[in-house]
């Protein structure tokens, strides 16, 4: 995913809400996950946007995501649930472009893709 130009908008967001008080690695992705998860609306559809080799989704590949994962497997990366083959699956978030969502959905997914694509980590 290309480094986009800064945001300062999204970048106040992550600082003021998303990641404040948080002072350790674990405590930023723990920050991250309970964001994601007040704002997702499940289930929405999305869109891989490139293909990683921890997924088996294909670039332009739609799916339904059902709700993250758990907290657990979360530590280092966000991944959320999808319905693929049948069967529910684990894939990164920051693959997956929001196409139809309530809410802040497409806003909280986006503030997590930025914060891939900028190099920042937990």
């Amino acid at each position: 995913m290309p480094k986009p130009k800064p945001n300062r908008a999204r970048e106040r967001r992550i600082i003021d809400e998303i990641v404040v008080d948080a002072y350790n690695e674990t405590e930023r992705a723990m920050s991250w996950y309970y964001y994601l998860e007040e704002k997702l609306e499940f289930p929405f559809k999305a869109r891989c946007t490139a293909e990683r080799s921890v997924s088996p989704l294909k670039k332009d590949e739609q799916v339904e995501v059902l709700t993250m994962a758990k907290e657990d497997d979360c530590m280092r990366e966000m991944f959320v649930l999808i319905r693929f083959a049948g069967r529910k699956l684990g894939v990164p978030l920051s693959q997956l472009e929001v196409l139809a969502a309530k809410g802040e959905t497409r806003e909280a997914v986006d503030d997590w893709r930025y914060w891939v694509a900028m190099g920042y980590e937990f």
